[in-house]
């Protein structure tokens, strides 16, 4: 069944929102334990789609540089946070992400940024492991982009299917991920093997 709006709900203060969503799901916002709530959803939820209002470019500003290194650089277990279009509820994981630079390279601290910039939004996995890599290639032109995101989603480990083992992993490629066999099995091989912490 599709929803459609029978009302325009846009001046309902979103506090007010919540709380009548609470009521329907058979408790009150009256009492002591949830008084507060719909303030601390409110806030949560917009600190959980701040997304929407960050773009690649502004989240990576000046911090692009030029480079002469033609191997791969690699970001690997860049923990994010989404939330599920579909239900609304968390899938979290880790983006790991390379480039071979043509000319320039980017901040590393940016490039967990960029993954920050898309997992900040309403999801599904497969279109923010698309857009990260899309991101970065746009932003310095490289030779090649590469991005693998595996992630535990709570939609299938709390309600449906309740399989708490299971794990989804996407991946997207541009340039020379794409057209040389060797470069793609060595970001492979980087992403899938262990190494002793640093340190």
């Amino acid at each position: 069944m599709t929803y459609q709006s029978g009302s325009d709900l846009s001046g309902v203060d979103f506090e007010d929102l919540v709380a009548e969503m609470i009521r329907r799901c058979g408790d009150t916002p009256d009492r002591e334990g949830m008084m507060k709530t719909p303030e601390r959803v409110t806030k949560a939820m917009a600190f959980l789609t701040k997304g929407y209002g960050e773009s690649p470019e502004a989240v990576v500003g000046d911090a692009t540089f030029s480079e002469n290194h033609q191997s791969m650089v690699l970001v690997k277990d860049i923990e994010l946070y989404s939330l599920c279009e579909h239900h609304m509820l968390p899938f979290f994981g880790k983006a790991h992400v390379a480039y071979i630079p043509n000319g320039n390279v980017i901040g590393l601290s940016k490039v967990a940024r960029l993954v920050e910039v898309y997992a900040r939004r309403f999801q599904v996995q497969e279109r923010l492991t698309e857009q990260v890599a899309q991101a970065v290639w746009e932003t310095i032109e490289p030779q090649g982009v590469a991005v693998v995101v595996e992630a535990y989603h709570l939609c299938m480990m709390m309600r449906g299917v309740q399989k708490q083992n299971s794990k989804t992993l996407t991946s997207a490629m541009r340039g020379i991920f794409l057209e040389d066999h060797r470069t793609r099995d060595e970001f492979m091989r980087m992403v899938t093997s262990s190494h002793p912490t640093v340190g």
